[in-house]
């Protein structure tokens, strides 16, 4: 077992390996179905833990079927990879969707646990978090979760990437305008994570501002932000905030947060400048939710709403050349 670990050493040429806790489904693109394959393709080893089982994502009219794993099963997981020294060079530990208090503590004792094997160091296994709670105003998980991630999970974490909604959540503020956005970015910082990205968000004053009656052909935006913190002295200018305005298709594109943290995770990992990394991504996701919306929009007139539903799947694996190689439409902008 000691003989695996130089394996991890920062000499090493390779990638670290990312353990990747996060749902699964048979058909379609979200959790690890959303995560493993970029991050395969840009690299990285990944060992895979499936929170759930289900045929395919909930948002199918005719529902869903699967299993969820129990925090239990979970830890008898990670004991038979200890048992044989496979957790000694997991560099990554990225998280998505979680259904249930246990299964969260599972989870927060998987973080605990591989640092305690890698010289108890925040450096040397990097925790991307994505704390999965809902959207659009809706809870999709219990909603004592929110306190353990606000106190456990997040305090653990190099990384996180709610949605607005969950930013929401886990900070008290509402978020209306850019500097309420800011606001609860720090609030989350202080929490732990010293990078904080904000998935989506609709801001008012740009609300206002695209749907203004002498603006109807105006192409709606979508805002993503970024917060890091340069010090821990935690005072305001210590923190670099960054924005980019992505164009918002209509429609709902599951899986796109998942695929977003797994990006982040990839190009964070190289020293890479926030800026730079921050473009790479939202330049892949945006050509990625190009492609299926222009997919979907050829294929769905006249059809149920699950073939609607199965045409909005993500067009992960014809999107290959953009996530090795991101175009470069969308730029960074300090704020």
């Amino acid at each position: 077992y000691s003989d695996t670990k130089h394996f991890h050493s920062s000499s090493h040429p390779m990638k670290k390996r990312v353990l990747s806790i996060q749902s699964h489904v048979v058909s379609g693109y979200v959790g690890n179905k959303a995560a493993v394959f970029p991050l395969q393709l840009l690299g990285y080893d990944v060992d895979i833990i499936n929170s759930v089982q289900f045929s395919n994502h909930t948002g199918y009219a005719q529902g869903f079927k699967g299993d969820v794993l129990q925090g239990d099963q979970l830890t008898s997981l990670l004991q038979g990879m200890e048992q044989n020294g496979l957790l000694a060079d997991v560099g990554h530990l990225l998280t998505g969707y979680i259904g249930s208090a246990s299964f969260l503590q599972a989870v927060i004792n998987v973080i605990t646990q591989l640092r305690a094997s890698n010289y108890h160091s925040k450096e040397v296994v990097r925790f991307v978090c994505d704390p999965v709670l809902g959207d659009n105003g809706k809870l999709y998980v219990p909603k004592e979760l929110v306190e353990i991630y606000r106190t456990q999970v997040l305090p653990l974490a190099n990384v996180v990437t709610p949605n607005q909604f969950e930013v929401e959540q886990l900070t008290g503020i509402s978020v209306y305008t850019e500097v309420d956005a800011k606001r609860a970015c720090r609030v989350l910082l202080d929490m732990g994570p010293n990078l904080v990205f904000i998935t989506s968000c609709v801001l008012v004053e740009e609300e206002n501002k695209q749907y203004a009656e002498d603006d109807d052909e105006k192409e709606k935006t979508i805002a993503i932000l970024a917060a890091q913190r340069l010090t821990t002295t935690g005072e305001e200018e210590d923190d670099e905030f960054l924005r980019i305005d992505s164009p918002l298709y209509p429609g709902s594109f599951t899986g796109t947060g998942d695929l977003t943290a797994s990006l982040l995770l990839a190009h964070t990992e190289d020293g890479l400048n926030i800026k730079d990394a921050m473009e790479k991504v939202i330049n892949t996701v945006h050509a990625v939710i190009r492609r299926t919306h222009e997919a979907s929009t050829s294929s769905s007139s006249n059809t149920t709403d699950n073939r609607a539903c199965y045409a909005r799947e993500l067009k992960l694996i014809a999107s290959k050349a953009d996530i090795e190689n991101p175009p470069q439409i969308f730029q960074a902008v300090r704020i």
